[in-house]
């Protein structure tokens, strides 16, 4: 087993660098690789990416902002781990609770980890109304997929990198979030849980979502349950399409996209 971290970043100048240095910090019981993509950020975000000097770190820019879907869908595209695992360069997750999430993956009981946010327990919100949001999605999404979640918008979901990229994900923005964990149990797949810690940040301090994505969660969920599954010319299991955003192989760089190795 290894992984591949995906961190997207959006005029997250004030704390990319930090986020960066956290996550490589730990010490993880498998081999680690970060990929940062930039997501056409209008701040220094970029320079102060390219102070990082580590081998396993690798940054990928989009041209102009594409939103965060489409920032982890290229990160994903790129990784060469066995599982990937969406990380914000917010600082509101920990990576100390990285290797809790592994351990599950390494000793052989699952391969879907969720990292699970309890409700007033190492945790702090700063919004009743987006602790509420959470759990009233959260509360849609199990009844439609009869399944038993706590944090449908955890944002550590360590999946195995195979079955992310062959999930049908259409989304580009937030709606991303949603439509991994709609697709995996539409797919009779149930997440194994862990808990982490998690400090949520003001809007003053940069946090971008909104109500307007909490009515765009439930009508991903919606979609997503109620859509026509696509079966094979014999009748049988349903097609695994993969589609790529704005993504390219790591050697590549065109005027579409820029990657580069930092050293």
């Amino acid at each position: 087993m290894s992984l591949s971290f995906v961190m997207p970043v959006y005029n997250e100048a004030r704390t990319v660098v930090e986020a960066v240095r956290q996550v490589l910090s730990v010490a993880y019981p498998v081999p680690v690789e970060l990929i940062v993509v930039d997501d056409g950020s209008t701040d220094t975000t970029l320079l102060e990416l390219a102070v990082i000097d580590d081998p396993r770190v690798r940054v990928h820019r989009h041209p102009v902002n594409l939103g965060k879907g489409a920032a982890v869908r290229s990160g994903v595209h790129m990784a060469t781990g066995t599982h990937v695992l969406p990380f914000d360069a917010d600082l509101e997750y920990s990576p100390d609770d990285v290797p809790r999430l592994l351990a599950p993956v390494v000793a052989g009981r699952c391969d879907v980890v969720y990292g699970t946010r309890l409700f007033g327990v190492n945790t702090v919100y700063q919004s009743y109304r987006y602790a509420m949001g959470n759990r009233v999605t959260t509360l849609v999404a199990n009844v439609l997929f009869d399944s038993y979640l706590s944090d449908l918008h955890s944002c550590l979901k360590l999946v195995p990198r195979d079955l992310f990229s062959s999930l049908r994900l259409t989304e580009t923005g937030f709606g991303l979030d949603t439509e991994i964990t709609a697709s995996l149990l539409r797919r009779g797949i149930r997440p194994f849980e862990v808990p982490i810690s998690y400090h949520s940040r003001t809007h003053a301090e940069g946090k971008k979502i909104s109500w307007r994505d909490g009515v765009s969660c439930l009508q991903i969920l919606g979609r997503v349950r109620f859509a026509r599954s696509r079966r094979t010319p014999d009748g049988g299991r349903p097609v695994a399409v993969r589609v790529a955003a704005h993504a390219h192989p790591a050697s590549v760089t065109d005027g579409d996209v820029g990657v580069s190795r930092l050293r």
